[in-house]
């Protein structure tokens, strides 16, 4: 079921609604004036990539944006990247302790104390 996103053409206020058809689309009007004048917006869009995918389109020698240093799902990319090239297998043990690294980075300097 597709939330598109609007823009009124009148008070230029932006909101998304769930469109399942196009009587729904036809009988649309602004939340805040009421006016039926809208344009649809395009939205941005996200996809997930698996694990597996993620790892296999890394590359460690490319240069990454800030935002992928804020990901916290990028912790130990180079490490198991490097692993997978050496045809090493790291173990269970590395996985939990990454997955604890990406859902709680700050456990490093709580763990060492």
């Amino acid at each position: 079921m597709p939330i598109y996103e609007y823009a009124c053409r009148r008070c230029k206020k932006e909101f998304q609604t769930l469109v399942m058809g196009p009587a729904d689309e036809a009988a649309l009007c602004c939340p805040t004036c009421g006016n039926r004048q809208l344009d649809r917006l395009i939205s941005r869009v996200a996809y997930h990539l698996s694990e597996t995918d993620r790892l296999n389109s890394y590359d460690p020698g490319a240069r990454h944006s800030d935002s992928f240093y804020k990901d916290s799902r990028n912790i130990g990319l180079q490490a198991k990247k490097r692993a997978q090239q050496m045809g090493v297998d790291l173990g269970s043990g590395f996985e939990s302790k990454l997955e604890k690294l990406r859902t709680d980075p700050g456990s490093v300097l709580r763990d060492s104390e």
